[in-house]
């Protein structure tokens, strides 16, 4: 047993969860690649499914809405975020690093250095708000200059995700009409810029030659947390804790729809998180 308080410490957050928010079940595809990268690690979920679609807000909410998940998240002694949520990362993500002390990953940035590896005329299909932000083509060409970069808003299919409404042939007239531009350009690689779009990959995969290439940021943001944790000397080795589901909306409905993607009906737990004050002053006006 050491003496020395700065490992008791490391060895107390160690053992802390990783906190993982989304505004509905997209975020699901991220905590299962966590249970595969990282199978010790606990898990805490909060899906804000009162206020979905975070696709079609604009830039000011998703920052408050992110800054109330942080500050209850923090409430709950979590040693990492992250941001199962293409939106929020493309909105937010700078935003809230400034405004918390502690480590909060997003997605753009770990996908777009998987899609460069593996294509050069790049295909994204997005949420509204990240597609205007324009957050993967700055990432991408940031990584790799010589990229060609085409993004496509699909306002649709978050909703259709979030009402189990997968396997209809709308849901697949909806995917051919978004898909046709980036077919016309012969694209070669495709970047799923939400959480909730792998889910769709058996509609998505019919309509996608397949030579295309499919790029999952779930994937690579966990492996980016798994480095983060070595490199802090926070990975947990210990057996995890359930992971603990928490939603701002109904929880049955939550539990009903999860299921499919979990093979497990998870306990799903009400929450009522904090009313936060929006800072009233940006950090360049403070400078």
């Amino acid at each position: 047993m050491t003496n020395d308080p700065i490992l008791t410490l490391r060895g107390e957050a160690q053992h802390r969860r990783i906190g993982v928010f989304d505004s509905g079940v997209g975020g699901l595809t991220v905590l299962r690649e966590l249970y595969r990268q990282l199978p010790n690690e606990s898990i805490l979920y909060f899906a804000d499914t009162a206020r979905l679609p975070y696709g079609t807000r604009s830039a000011r909410e998703i920052i408050q809405f992110g800054r109330e998940i942080l500050t209850w998240m923090v409430e709950q002694e979590v040693k990492m975020v992250v941001l199962a949520c293409n939106t929020s990362d493309a909105l937010a993500l700078d935003t809230l690093r400034r405004e918390f002390q502690l480590p909060i990953l997003g997605l753009i940035l770990p996908g777009s250095r998987a899609a460069v590896q593996v294509g050069r005329r790049i295909g994204v299909i997005a949420t509204p708000a990240t597609a205007a932000s324009n957050a993967y083509r700055r990432a991408l060409l940031e990584v790799e200059p010589t990229v060609q970069v085409w993004q496509v808003s699909c306002p649709e299919f978050v909703p259709l995700v979030e009402q189990n409404r997968l396997y209809e042939p709308y849901t697949s007239e909806v995917a051919s009409q978004y898909l046709m531009p980036l077919l016309q350009q012969r694209i070669d690689t495709l970047i799923y810029g939400c959480t909730h779009y792998p889910l769709l990959a058996p509609v998505l995969r019919q309509i996608l030659p397949a030579s295309v290439q499919l790029i999952d940021p779930a994937e690579h943001v966990v492996a980016a947390a798994a480095q983060e944790l070595d490199l802090m000397g926070l990975k947990n080795s210990s057996p995890p804790l359930p992971t603990r589901f928490c939603v701002s909306g109904c929880p049955q409905q939550f539990a009903k729809l999860s299921v499919q993607w979990l093979g497990c009906t998870p306990v799903v737990e009400k929450t009522y998180l904090p009313d936060v004050f929006p800072v009233s002053m940006s950090v360049e006006a403070v400078e």
